[in-house]
């Protein structure tokens, strides 16, 4: 179980590649990569995440730990960046390795949802309108109870 909370970038597939190399035999892993996103409709040319990087490492730790007892999975990694990124920047993995796929997507499913309601991440959009803050949205939240 890992969890990296970091203002550095990082390269997707090598990391993937890093988690596959100690998978131990595992017979499924799932991967989710988040990049900033920019709609055509609605341009940003900046999100800024802010947290507490040592509140961040608690919660996401518990968060790995639930899935991970949850699923049985063999191991989980996720990585999270904060600072100011571009769009189509990495801002998110998360790496799953179960002994069957079924566990593996669920837990990286489970975790995702979780990341996106119950992380301490604040995020603020900068685009052609201005900066302001992005709202909690009612989908995500949906998506974490189903998990209850």
């Amino acid at each position: 179980m890992a969890v990296r909370v970091q203002t550095a970038s990082f390269d997707p597939g090598a990391e993937l590649n890093a988690f596959l190399a100690a998978s131990n035999g595992a017979g499924a892993a799932a991967t989710f990569t988040g990049v900033v996103r920019s709609r055509p409709d609605d341009p940003i040319t900046a999100l800024t995440l802010e947290c507490y990087p040592e509140l961040a490492i608690n919660q996401l730790t518990a968060i790995v730990a639930d899935a991970t007892a949850r699923f049985g999975l063999l191991a989980a990694t996720v990585i999270h960046r904060y600072g100011t990124l571009a769009p189509g920047e990495p801002i998110v993995q998360v790496m799953t390795l179960s002994p069957h796929r079924e566990a593996a997507f669920k837990g990286a499913e489970f975790l995702m949802d979780y990341l996106k309601t119950d992380a301490p991440f604040w995020k603020q959009e900068t685009g052609p309108g201005g900066t302001h803050w992005v709202e909690a949205n009612d989908e995500d939240d949906k998506a974490r109870a189903r998990w209850e």
